[in-house]
């Protein structure tokens, strides 16, 4: 094993994070009006293209369960999903493992709303270049979900 694959020390792993937040976020604000030039097509904002691609993702889901998994609050789920329902989007669903707390799920229309949305993305994203392997994707995707998983004390806004 040479030292690029032993594990970083503290300081220099603080340091080099730092690197990869730097570029996190302009990535994403750059991402995010992508996606609400593209959405403005089927009408969606970004918050509801969030909530339709968990949806999409991982099926029914409770507005708290929507929460946890984008790290925002509650109110502002339930604001995305109230729109979308308004929408036609999503619609609720008794939750047998809580009467108080319903399920949220895609109707037929947000299906296909979010499916046109996530396959111009698609299409987007295949052009990044860069000659990426998978394994560096994987690195990636790791390094990310180490960040955001070490940052799961942080409280939410």
């Amino acid at each position: 094993m040479d030292d690029s694959d032993k594990p970083l020390p503290p300081d220099e792993l603080g340091r080099r994070l730092t690197e990869v937040y730097d570029l996190v976020g302009p990535l994403y604000r750059r991402a995010q009006r992508s996606v609400e030039q593209g959405s403005a097509a089927e009408g969606l904002s970004v918050g509801v293209r969030a909530v339709l691609a968990l949806l999409h993702r991982h099926g029914p889901l409770t507005v708290p369960q929507m929460g946890r998994a984008q790290a925002i609050s509650r109110q502002f789920v339930q604001r995305m999903v109230n729109d979308a329902a308004e929408h036609g989007l999503v619609e609720s669903a008794p939750n047998p493992a809580h009467r108080r707390s319903p399920l949220i799920r895609l109707t037929g229309e947000g299906r296909a709303a979010i499916t046109a949305v996530l396959d111009r993305e698609h299409a987007l994203l295949r052009e990044v270049g860069g000659g990426l392997t998978a394994a560096e994707v994987a690195a990636c995707v790791r390094v990310l979900g180490a960040m955001l998983e070490g940052l799961d004390h942080v409280a939410d806004d």
